[in-house]
């Protein structure tokens, strides 16, 4: 199977440890492509991404983390300081990425063309209305709404579905789309 050229494949990025990457250097994997935080309270999925990429990693899928700090500067630390967190709290193997703005302006291309093509995130209404109890001012699609927004790529660089904050790596909605993705399926959402 010959894997297609997109845009996203060109987006040139930087790994964390400061090498130059891009997503075509994924082709024809599926990618879960996560914004990611180490003073969230959603952190614990670091351990649940990590279980999917090892579970699926050998079917083609591709954990990508991405941290930033845009939300309540809950990613403070520095790339080294993020990459030792990550392995030796949650023993995280997956790609990971130097630290990217994710919202606003000055948003990283990739999360401008990935917010581009999927607006708005899956069931993301439950948690909108935490982050308001909470006494948050949550984002407006097509911004992220917090750390540990999931976007879903398939094998031929379409983003197929963005899921919440709050989809747990191995809520059924999500495992069941990198399963039809990784099948070739195009059910997602």
């Amino acid at each position: 199977m010959t894997a297609t050229t997109t845009a996203l494949d060109e987006i040139p990025l930087k790994t964390i440890k400061g090498d130059d990457a891009s997503l075509g250097d994924y082709a024809g994997k599926v990618l879960l492509i996560v914004n990611v935080a180490s003073k969230c309270g959603l952190t614990p999925q670091y351990e649940g991404l990590e279980a999917l990429y090892r579970k699926y990693k050998d079917d083609g899928l591709v954990v990508l983390g991405f941290p930033a700090n845009d939300f309540a500067g809950q990613e403070p630390g520095s790339n080294e300081e993020i990459e030792s967190f990550c392995t030796t709290n949650f023993g995280v193997d997956f790609p990971m990425f130097e630290k990217v703005v994710a919202t606003g302006p000055d948003k990283h291309p990739l999360f401008a063309a990935l917010t581009q093509a999927q607006p708005e995130a899956r069931n993301d209404g439950a948690f909108r209305e935490r982050l308001k109890s909470g006494n948050r001012t949550p984002n407006d699609p097509p911004e992220l709404l917090w750390n540990f927004e999931k976007f879903l790529v398939g094998r031929d660089g379409t983003v197929l579905g963005r899921f919440s904050p709050d989809t747990k790596p191995d809520n059924g909605d999500l495992v069941a789309a990198i399963e039809a993705a990784l099948s070739g399926s195009a059910a997602a959402g």
